[in-house]
């Protein structure tokens, strides 16, 4: 049995958090495979992160930021990246996904999220120019990408949750040229998808693929996510 962790602080009125075991529960259910999930609070990753997190074979960061402890959060990011970890990020999780590899890869220790620290100096999630939560958009894909390979669509539709933040453009190709790539766009171009190279799965998405279970879909994104927590 494979064990995911969902590195985040469980709130039963978050839809995200409910729909994520669901989504998780469906994809297994057809792979016919036995997936146990495990809610790490943020809070509990602020030290002796590692040893905590040996544990998983995939990590996914959830929803419902800010999180009580971004450092945690960060920090079950990085462990994730370091380590190949399979790992997924949404919503929230892939706005931090974004910071930690600024701070640990680009080594701009004051990269930060307008939600959390408004006032800094280096925004790397800034607010979106126009409101984006629970809208649903047409997103296309980056051909080769491991997005792309996975979806086997160049354009994608998906239903975003309450989102007011995503990557400041200014720093796409700074984070690409490291290679954070953007690897889809909503029809403005703006990044909603993002990968890292040289990483067997480590993925995010500004939208929310975990709300295909409340229409009791296998969503393509989760169910490749779990055959990676498998091998």
């Amino acid at each position: 049995m494979s064990k995911i962790g969902l590195i985040g602080d469980f709130d039963p009125s978050v839809v995200a958090h409910i729909a994520i075991p669901q989504a998780i529960q469906l994809a297994s259910n057809e792979l016919g495979c036995q997936i146990e999930i495990e809610w790490i609070p943020t809070s509990s990753l602020e030290i002796d992160f590692e040893q905590k997190l040996t544990v998983f074979q995939a990590l996914w960061s959830v929803p419902a930021s800010p999180y009580k402890s971004m450092q945690g959060a960060l920090n079950g990011i990085r462990f994730a990246r370091k380590h190949k970890v399979p790992f997924l990020g949404t919503c929230g999780g892939f706005q931090h996904m974004i910071i930690e590899f600024a701070r640990n890869v680009l080594e701009l220790s004051e990269a930060d999220h307008a939600e959390e620290n408004p006032t800094s100096s280096l925004l790397l999630v800034a607010p979106l120019t126009c409101s984006v939560s629970e809208k649903t958009h047409t997103f296309t894909l980056t051909q080769g990408s491991k997005v792309a390979e996975i979806y086997e669509n160049p354009k994608i539709v998906e239903q975003y949750g309450i989102c007011n933040y995503g990557l400041n453009p200014e720093f796409a190709p700074l984070l690409e040229k490291a290679g954070m790539r953007v690897v889809g766009v909503d029809t403005d171009g703006e990044a909603r998808i993002m990968e890292l190279i040289n990483h067997p799965f480590f993925i995010g998405t500004l939208f929310q693929p975990e709300r295909s279970a409340l229409k009791n879909i296998v969503h393509p994104l989760i169910r490749a996510f779990i055959q990676k927590a498998i091998q």
